[in-house]
């Protein structure tokens, strides 16, 4: 586990339609709970190899879903 503790939060917005992947809907989720992570971060935490979350990260970035702010990836507002 990463050495790294996350305060996860507790009021969230709901998960957009627009995502029908399972695992998408994992990693927006997360990522909104936690106020972004790093990519080793949801791989972890995910328990998916890097390639998988950063195809999902992908995949959400070019639907306007997600942003890149430094090492981490953030929800869009």
């Amino acid at each position: 586990m990463s050495s790294q503790k996350r305060r996860l939060a507790t009021n969230l917005d709901p998960v957009p339609d627009d995502l029908e992947s399972a695992r998408a809907k994992l990693v927006y989720m997360y990522l909104d709970a936690a106020d972004g992570a790093t990519v080793e971060e949801l791989s972890e935490i995910m328990a998916m190899k890097k390639l998988d979350v950063l195809s999902v990260l992908n995949s959400l970035s070019r639907s306007g879903f997600v942003d890149r702010a430094g090492p981490e990836y953030v929800v869009t507002d």
